[in-house]
């Protein structure tokens, strides 16, 4: 019985471990760090992307892409313009820490 128990522990560990590594490789891309720093913000247009991150098209396409379909992201459209969002809370979470630990300004 504590084996089986041990077994069905290690695999929610190994599931878990590879979340975090899905969401990790996706996370490590500078531009879309730069974008979900903005988009942590709040809600951003996509040409506000594009001026506030200096990231130009089609790069800023392809990264909004990828960010929505891992889910790391959600979109409403107005009219012609769409709106990102952070979805995932565990993004926010690491988007959080890696605020502090490089960003963050020291007095």
């Amino acid at each position: 019985m504590a084996k089986q128990t041990n077994s069905s522990a290690l695999k929610a560990v190994q599931k878990s471990a590879l979340q975090a590594t899905k969401l990790m490789k996706v996370l490590a891309n500078q531009n879309r760090l730069l974008l979900l720093c903005e988009i942590a913000q709040g809600e951003k247009c996509v040409s506000d992307l594009e001026l506030s991150t200096g990231i130009t098209q089609p790069t800023l396409s392809q990264q909004l892409t990828v960010l929505r379909e891992n889910k790391i992201v959600q979109t409403r459209r107005e009219g012609k313009q769409i709106h990102y969002t952070v979805k995932s809370q565990a993004a926010l979470a690491i988007m959080e820490v890696l605020y502090v630990q490089f960003c963050k300004k020291t007095p």
